[in-house]
């Protein structure tokens, strides 16, 4: 049995983290009052000062922000995402080494993925925009008791067309880093050349290919609930205490007399995004099993279907060395008969 090593395992867990192993959600909402008609809208006390067209630019920024970070992230997850097919397959992770040579399919991948992320949001637009937007224009919203029954049905099959959209879309991405990556890190490819090659091989054995999709939600939702656990008693033990030195720094910044300006509202969004970022390596710190798990159950999947995966996953015993054999002695010709002697 090897040794633990934690440099390993600390790698596994940054590199899954940035390749999009562990889910994660958030978001955000700024509350206002309004103290009624004719009257200008009041802050909550606590926030009583703020200049509002600070806040609108300092939002303004955090969205262009998060725009530009989105990306590069998702630059990012693409080439971890080859880092960790390789790290599976060799037992050995290497970060510095995969980025310098899967710059190519990991750039090729990232293409893909703005393409689909357009194509989603585009698609979910429409779907949702239409139905809509027919509901305002044939005068439901203006009196929807009246429209009760057709608001109600188009609400229901709405809500099944997007869903049914959703999973469809999450399939197909589950479906491409699974299967196609492996074809583009071995094959040096492009991601349709990839789907062009998937696709037969997932007509003609559909039962398979189902199962094992199947498999993957049983086991993600497992696991899903066992790191929310994890989650859970991290925030307990961690977020907690950190949240209420947090409390106690902003009572005593007010009592020093400090208020809402740019700097001190910017100082709070960095160490928010610091204690996020510091929770979610931990979480991964923690998911490393699942981490290294989900990626080698499609590999060894994957690998009795795609002989190219197969033959590095079990590669072919070496040949036996047959000893050398000693070289035969020169040729040396028989012996003469000795002459005889004269007669007389």
């Amino acid at each position: 049995m090897q040794p633990f090593r934690f440099g390993q395992w600390m790698r596994l867990a940054l590199v899954g983290l940035l390749a999009g192993e562990l889910g994660s959600g958030g978001g955000c909402n700024v509350p206002s009052n309004w103290s009624g008609p004719g009257h200008a809208g009041s802050l909550p006390p606590g926030l009583a000062g703020i200049n509002l067209a600070l806040i609108a630019g300092l939002i303004g920024v955090l969205v262009i922000t998060a725009f530009v970070l989105g990306i590069v992230l998702m630059y990012i997850s693409s080439v971890m995402r080859f880092i960790l097919f390789d790290s599976v397959l060799a037992k050995e992770c290497h970060i510095r080494d995969g980025w310098s040579r899967r710059q190519g399919p990991a750039w090729r991948y990232f293409l893909w993925k703005l393409l689909y992320t357009l194509v989603m949001f585009g698609t979910l637009i429409v779907l949702v925009g239409i139905p809509v937007g027919f509901a305002f224009a044939v005068g439901w919203f203006n009196d929807p008791k009246q429209h009760l029954l057709p608001l109600i049905l188009g609400g229901i099959a709405l809500f099944f067309a997007v869903v049914a959209f959703t999973i469809t879309m999450a399939v197909i991405y589950v479906l491409t880093k699974d299967f196609v990556v492996p074809q583009m890190a071995l094959e040096n490819i492009g991601t349709m050349e990839g789907w062009r090659r998937l696709w037969p091989m997932m007509k003609a054995e559909k039962g398979g290919y189902a199962g094992y999709v199947g498999m993957k939600i049983v086991l993600a939702i497992g696991a899903s609930i066992i790191l929310g656990i994890v989650g859970m008693i991290l925030v307990l033990i961690i977020l907690i205490p950190v949240a209420g030195v947090v409390v106690g720094a902003v009572f005593a910044g007010k009592a020093a007399g400090l208020g809402w300006t740019a700097g001190t509202i910017t100082l709070a969004v960095v160490a928010g995004c610091v204690l996020l970022a510091f929770f979610f390596l931990l979480t991964s710190l923690v998911s490393v099993p699942a981490i290294v798990f989900f990626p080698a159950y499609s590999i060894y999947f994957f690998a009795a279907r795609y002989p190219a995966l197969k033959a590095v996953l079990y590669p072919a015993p070496p040949l036996p060395q047959v000893p050398p054999q000693a070289a035969p002695p020169p040729y040396e010709p028989p012996p003469l008969p000795p002459t005889p002697e004269p007669i007389g």
